[in-house]
């Protein structure tokens, strides 16, 4: 078996959620292969991170230079082909980064391309069987692909459980002169903050969170009521901000605020990837979708199938009962 890379993201010297999980699903894949951190960015923050990778796997590269202070695509591209050796594995998080760097890096490095890859179930010789998503969540397909010699791919945040740092005290190898030419068409500008309402989900330990199969701007009355009497904070997925039902401020997912709840409750939310991707912390998910086979369910820690416009109602009930 060929080398495994994970691909860290990070920010203020902290490695992300998805970083452990990225490293579970390299172990699925094969848990005797050895296992690589690639951390890249710039600053003395970045050698926290490396430490912190460090406990979870037996190498780090450490890859560090002012392109790197902002996780441009295109500038990594162009070092990941310089410095990855042959035929490697490499895995990368299905975020709107990964989603704009493996693509390309697959092309680059001439391998296959594995995208939101939410498990993993066998590696049988050089062909590796998972499991991914299609048309929005509402299919899931298994897919064997030949990876002998090497393949990119993009894990779903929140897919795979992530495990504690097993204190590995990897080496810590600095690969940053190796990183070529690093000359790019696109540069960054700045970094827009997202808005901040009367009220900061990011802040509230437990969020009911709402999403289309509410199905009528009147009904939110319902999720409100349930959230005063658990003392929760109401949120909500991207199409009820787009039909202007609620501000953008709660917005949680890729284009509005990554929460960390302890408790999340997930009423008539699909599940896509983009709305996982603002969910870190592993909190404790409750779902409820009247759709079996809706994809919140494959992360969920409890899964109710029901319409929530009937169950809610009689949960909040009992809630207030007790």
């Amino acid at each position: 078996m060929a080398e495994i890379f994970v691909y860290i993201p990070h920010k203020d010297g902290v490695a992300d959620d998805a970083a452990l999980e990225m490293v579970a699903a390299a172990r699925k894949i094969d848990a005797e292969a050895p296992l690589t951190a690639l951390v890249v960015g710039d600053g003395a923050d970045l050698d926290k991170v490396c430490e912190q990778a460090a406990a979870a796997c037996a190498k780090v590269w450490k890859v560090s230079g002012e392109a790197f202070a902002y996780p441009n695509a295109e500038v990594i591209r162009k070092m990941l082909v310089n410095i990855l050796p042959d035929k490697a594995v490499v895995l990368v998080a299905h975020d709107t980064f990964g989603m704009d760097l493996s693509p390309g890096l697959s092309i680059k490095l001439d391998v296959p391309f594995l995208s939101d890859v939410v498990d993993i179930e066998a590696l049988e010789g050089s062909s590796l069987k998972i499991v991914r998503q299609e048309y929005g969540g509402a299919v899931s397909t298994r897919v064997s692909c030949d990876i002998g010699d090497g393949v990119v791919i993009n894990v779903r945040p929140g897919a795979f459980k992530a495990e504690d740092a097993a204190g590995a005290a990897g080496e810590v190898v600095d690969k940053s002169a190796e990183a070529g030419d690093l000359s790019c068409g696109r540069r960054f500008l700045e970094v827009v903050e997202a808005e901040v309402g009367d009220v900061d989900i990011t802040k509230a330990d437990v969020l009911v969170s709402i999403g289309r199969g509410i199905e009528d701007e009147e009904n939110i009355e319902i999720a409100e009521e349930l959230a005063e009497a658990i003392g929760a904070v109401v949120s909500c997925s991207r199409p009820i901000v787009d039909a202007k039902w609620m501000e953008k401020s709660r917005q949680v997912g890729t284009s509005g605020q990554t929460v960390k709840p302890k408790v999340y409750m997930a009423l008539g939310i699909s599940g896509s990837f983009q709305h996982l991707g603002g969910l870190k912390g592993s909190p404790f998910i409750i779902a409820v979708n009247k759709n079996p086979k809706a994809p919140i369910f494959q992360v969920a820690d409890v899964g109710v199938v029901d319409d929530i416009l009937e169950f809610v109602p009689e949960l909040t009930e009992k809630i207030q009962e007790m």
